[in-house]
């Protein structure tokens, strides 16, 4: 059989990741005498590099991630309290095995929502399913699915991801059927699944936007004593690279 028609077949076998280095890969086996079983592990590598690279390409379009934010990307040199160890953490994804979920706290600016995304796409790559949206979407597509009569169908596709990330809690109150809402598929996801959640508000008053005290009592319970916290303070990261940016322009 010829290398075109060998080609031929891996297309029709779907094997796309072998049929990329095949002529690649038979100039090296012939230049340096491979055996039979070296030739073959290099193909089956290159397929099960090809598939797991496009699983994680899909991954990372299904979790609606804002950006591709990395933690290669992150800014050490800025003003910030979070330490490379807490930022070692969160790489290790040991909370997301666990199932714990993990509170970003800090004010507008320090990096939160960078760091949740960075943390999001991580996982990605990572072999963890993601779904990223703020909290001010998550209630205007939970207000949509109650009123189509979709939201056990909404509430069980949050309730699915390894890791759900709710970015800006706190922006404003819940009605009380929202904040049940959010009380429900916590505990859906509890000791399961992990739920990140970016806030400007320290756990102690989560009560402010939450009216029911019972339902603010009971999701307290859920996060408080078993999340990850990271508290971060230090000057607006937005800040800081608006003054590189006049520094930079300066030097020009």
């Amino acid at each position: 059989m010829s290398e075109v028609q060998v080609k031929g077949l891996m297309a029709t076998l779907k094997l796309a990741g072998m049929a990329a280095v095949l002529e690649k890969t038979v100039t090296a086996a012939q230049a340096d005498s491979w055996s039979y079983t070296e030739f073959v592990d290099v193909l089956l590598q290159s397929e099960a590099d090809h598939r797991e690279e496009r699983k994680s390409k899909n991954r990372i379009k299904a979790s609606k991630l804002r950006i591709e934010a990395s933690f290669e990307d992150f800014d050490f040199t800025a003003n910030r309290s979070i330490t490379k160890a807490q930022v070692k953490e969160l790489y290790t994804l040991k909370w997301v095995t666990q199932g714990r979920p993990l509170l970003l706290i800090g004010q507008t600016g320090v990096g939160k929502t960078f760091i949740a995304q960075a943390t999001g796409l991580h996982a990605c790559q990572n072999g963890k399913s993601v779904l990223f949206m703020s909290v001010s979407t998550w209630l205007e597509s939970v207000s949509l699915a109650r009123s189509t009569g979709g939201y056990l169908k909404f509430r069980d596709k949050l309730t699915k991801p390894d890791i759900l990330i709710l970015d800006d809690f706190g922006m404003r109150k819940f009605s009380s059927l929202e904040a049940q809402d959010l009380c429900e598929i916590l505990e859906e996801r509890q000791m399961a699944k992990s739920t990140l959640i970016t806030t400007q508000l320290p756990l102690e008053h989560w009560q402010e936007v939450l009216p029911d005290p019972v339902i603010a009592d009971a999701i307290l319970d859920r996060v408080m004593h078993s999340a990850v916290q990271i508290k971060i303070t230090g000057e607006s990261y937005r800040k800081v690279k608006a003054k590189k940016l006049d520094s930079k322009k300066e030097e020009k």
